[in-house]
């Protein structure tokens, strides 16, 4: 997590959901659920010295969007900060994937700061997602 100026921010706390593998949430309004999954979907941590994060999860899978087409795999991702008035909300997009070719809210995003929301692999199956609150590789948060 880093600063408009590219500093560290030391003191976020960053929550996640997603779905299971096969691509179903945790929460009664997801009638595809199983009710006796151990899989939760959802996760907090807090930013450490160097504002590194980590989060210890399966692979979602692809989830409909309202009109029933399928979303690429990602992970909802919420920012909490000091100073911030109102947390942030932005996505988690795993470079790679096909999916994200089509995926319709990727396609909102203007193509120039996509990027911002894709993991990239590294070695040992770990996807790395630098983000940023401000300035020149401001990652895109939402509007909820």
């Amino acid at each position: 997590m880093f600063d408009g100026d590219g500093a560290p921010v030391p003191d976020c706390m960053l929550e996640v959901w997603q779905a299971d593998s096969q691509g179903r949430f945790a929460d009664p309004q997801d009638k595809r659920a199983l009710p006796n999954a151990a899989f939760r979907g959802f996760g907090r941590c807090g930013t450490d010295a160097d504002g590194a994060y980590a989060f210890d999860t399966i692979m979602p899978g692809q989830v409909p969007d309202p009109d029933g087409k399928p979303q690429a795999p990602h992970i909802l991702l919420a920012v909490f900060g000091r100073g911030m008035l109102r947390h942030l909300y932005t996505r988690i997009y795993f470079g790679g994937e096909a999916a994200n070719d089509t995926d319709p809210v990727l396609a909102l995003v203007p193509a120039d700061r996509r990027a911002t929301l894709i993991a990239a692999r590294e070695p040992g199956g770990i996807y790395r997602l630098d983000l940023s609150l401000q300035g020149d590789k401001e990652t895109v948060f939402f509007d909820i």
